[in-house]
């Protein structure tokens, strides 16, 4: 009677062969699609769950309107407005000087501090020059970044504009300027 070995697949080294889930490398090049998936399935995720806030439905109606707002910037360029601002962080006061060849004693004003990608981070103030043109506004503080400001009369009859960089610009100075005739 003869026995039977029970033979056992083996490589040319003579070491048995594993299945293919024992060896590494089979996973090694799964892990590359693997990971586009994952990340491609998060980009997903991201686009349908954060709305997207630099898009406007309305664009067309927006750009009509640019051009009616180029008055007010004129008009200020007209009478040789200036803005200077000065914001104290520690105590958390913005003070203002407005500069014009107009009276402006006693005027309201609305400030607006417009961050260029969160718009829930926008600021709206309304303050009263004194005879001079000096006001002042309780600021919490900013974050870092750069804000655009703008500065116009209660009537919406003027508008300066500018950008300030937060915390590099402590102050700022905003001139109005002639807009560009079409």
């Amino acid at each position: 009677m003869q026995m039977s070995i029970p033979r056992v697949k083996a490589n040319v080294a003579g070491v048995p062969d594993k299945p293919w889930y024992r060896h590494r490398w089979p996973w090694l090049l799964m892990l590359g699609p693997a990971t586009v998936i994952v990340a491609g399935a998060f980009t997903i995720w991201l686009a349908f769950s954060h709305q997207d806030a630099l898009v406007v439905d309305d664009y067309y109606k927006q750009g009509k309107a640019i051009n009616q707002d180029l008055r007010r910037d004129a008009l200020a360029a007209r009478n040789n407005m200036q803005l200077e601002l000065n914001y104290d962080a520690a105590q958390g006061k913005l003070n203002g000087r407005l500069v014009s060849t107009v009276d402006m004693a006693s005027q309201n004003i609305r400030l607006l501090l417009i961050h260029p990608t969160l718009p829930q981070s926008d600021m709206n103030f309304v303050a009263s020059t004194d005879r001079i043109g000096h006001f002042q506004i309780t600021l919490p503080l900013l974050q870092i970044g750069h804000w655009q400001v703008q500065v116009e009369d209660q009537e919406r009859n003027w508008r300066l504009s500018g950008n300030w960089a937060w915390p590099q610009q402590k102050q700022i100075q905003i001139k109005a300027d002639a807009p560009a005739a079409e």
